[in-house]
């Protein structure tokens, strides 16, 4: 509140105003709280009115600051609400802040985007891509007409986004690189065992190109689609990632990402994990050529049938708990490594196989087999209904299903189409079954396992990057704008995984994304803002981060400084 001096019918007029910023057009207006009249009236009062109301000004203004004093918040019950006006805004995405600037992106953008000249700010970009990528994820076009959902410096346009998106590409390793950095020096990284898996991304054309190929679709989806290559450590934290054509095989992607990672990161020996899907014999004489270890799920139904008889065979087995055994053997073998002339040569392995039965495994085996029988019999019964794209998954267990090379239909023979019961009964039989191999023979079955079982955080973090992220579909064509949406997305994704750790991995980023979107509030009047949500994980992170989203009534300088707090890296 200040003191107003103003002339009226050509005399000295005093009242008391407070400031405030119009939402709309952004400037400052005055609210007059209290008229105290013409000086030269008030004089006969008091010697000097305005040294007398500055002071009584002063003394409102101390006691308005103090935390339990009342507020009065006048308004008009006719008021409209102004076209285009934001009156609902976000403050949630403060735990989202706290940790960007801990990770000092705000140092590394503006450092980097100096050599470009822009007019805008690369950084405020940044954040609003950020932070909409993780609470609100959308096309780029809608992320900045939803800008003002924030209080933020959102003074660029939709041009300068698109712009950027050029430009952060162009820096996209060494900010891959700084992310890991920063990691080790806040929170401490342990590359001793890393995760590793592959997913891709589809898009929503039809015209391929060198990047954008038609592949091994994991959504069973026949668009072009892009290959990612992700790497995690031990307590889920993204560690790299790397983009490849669509048609990519995934045990293709692996040499080339560690090869980058132990060049750049400096990780020195690591153990790799990861599913049956890169174990191949390249991929081991690789991480063992480079003096690194690997613990890789291993096939049972596909294995040789040495392994098929030892997996069966029930001696050795130790029962470690109710429907659970393990047993495990070292067990030399050769592999066929490829040679620079593109021949294979025989190498001699000593590694350790870790075979486990869980009847829990067991019984989630035959339940999502299951789906898959009803859609066979329903084939057998009505073959016209499908093709061959539409009877995946079930048309192994058909006998005599033929299809038009052409058109994929469905052919009719006149050899009767019945349920493969042989082929059933075979798969059956290693249900609940797991089998491990290993370079690291020295460590427990136990051990391993545990090792292995560390795999879920990874597939964890592809789901969320489909799902909360909305990665994809891709809508982009340009391929510097493909890779800086995937450069932003893994940065969403290294937040959002540090944001559920600082929690304590007590809840789902699922849950918690939820939950800071809630947290909002409604601008009242005089810059006060009400809000209106608060649950256990909002109170968790006033706790664990020291971002306070626990009032129900801020003014807007409050906000401005509960956000300016999470700036200070």
């Amino acid at each position: 509140m200040q003191l107003k001096t103003s002339k009226s019918n050509g005399r000295l007029y005093l009242s008391i105003v407070q400031g405030y910023r119009d939402p709309v057009t952004k400037k400052v207006k005055h609210k007059t709280i209290k008229s105290l009249g013409y000086i030269d009236i008030l004089k006969k009062e008091y010697p000097d009115p305005i040294s007398h109301f500055s002071k009584v000004i002063e003394e409102m203004n101390k006691k308005a600051n103090e935390e339990k004093q009342p507020i009065t918040i006048t308004f008009s019950k006719d008021e409209m609400i102004s076209e285009g006006t934001a009156n609902r805004k976000n403050i949630g995405y403060a735990a989202i802040s706290k940790l960007y600037h801990e990770l000092n992106l705000h140092t590394f953008f503006f450092n980097h985007s100096r050599k470009f000249k822009s007019e805008y700010n690369l950084n405020n970009i940044m954040k609003l891509l950020t932070f909409s990528r993780i609470l609100n994820p959308a096309l780029k076009k809608k992320t900045y007409e939803e800008k003002d959902r924030y209080f933020e410096n959102t003074d660029f346009s939709l041009d300068d986004v698109y712009r950027s998106l050029s430009q952060v590409v162009t820096f996209r390793d060494t900010l891959k690189l700084y992310l890991h950095k920063q990691i080790k020096k806040t929170i401490g990284r342990n590359t001793d065992i890393v995760y590793y898996d592959v997913t891709n991304y589809y898009f929503e054309i039809d015209k391929q190109d060198e990047f954008k190929r038609k592949g091994v679709s994991k959504e069973h989806r026949p668009d072009p689609i892009v290959q990612m290559g992700l790497l995690m450590d031990t307590k889920g934290i993204p560690v790299a990632y790397d983009l490849f054509p669509g048609n990519t095989n995934d045990c293709e992607t692996l040499m080339p990402v560690l090869d980058r990672v132990r060049k750049d990161f400096d990780i020195g020996r690591y153990v790799i994990v990861a599913d049956k899907g890169i174990n191949t014999a390249d991929n081991i004489a690789f991480n063992l050529a480079k003096d690194n270890g690997y613990v890789f799920s291993q096939t049972v139904r596909g294995a040789n049938k040495e392994l098929k008889d030892y997996v069966l065979d029930e001696s050795n087995y130790r029962n470690t708990g109710e429907g659970f055994k393990i047993k495990s053997r070292l067990y030399p073998r050769e592999i066929k490594v490829a040679n620079a002339n593109g021949s294979r040569s025989k190498v001699r392995i000593d590694e350790k196989q870790v075979i486990f039965y869980s009847a829990d495994y067991d019984r989630k085996a035959k339940s999502d087999r299951e789906p898959t029988l009803l859609k066979a019999r329903d084939l057998i019964n009505c073959p016209s209904k499908y093709n061959k794209s539409t009877s995946y998954g079930a048309a192994k267990y058909v006998k005599n299903l033929t299809y038009d090379k052409d058109t994929g239909e469905i052919v009719t023979t006149k050899q009767k189409l019945y349920l493969d019961e042989a082929k059933l009964q075979e798969e059956e039989k290693f249900d609940g079954y797991y089998a491990i191999v290993t370079s690291e023979w020295d460590k427990s079955d136990e051990e391993i396992i545990d090792i292995y079982r560390g795999l879920w955080r990874i597939e964890e973090a592809f789901k969320v990057t489909k799902s909360d992220l909305e990665t994809r579909p891709v809508y982009l064509s340009c391929n510097d704008h493909i890779q800086a949406h995937f450069l932003i997305c893994f940065i969403a994704l290294v937040i959002a995984r540090l944001l559920a750790l600082h929690l304590d991995n007590k809840y789902s980023i699922t849950k918690i994304i939820e939950s800071i979107n809630k947290a909002s509030g409604s601008l009242l009047e005089e810059n006060w803002y009400l809000f209106d949500y608060a649950d256990e994980i909002t109170t968790a992170i006033t706790q664990k981060l020291g971002v306070d989203l626990g009032h129900k009534y801020l003014r807007f300088g409050d906000i401005k400084k509960i956000l300016g707090d999470t700036k200070k890296s």
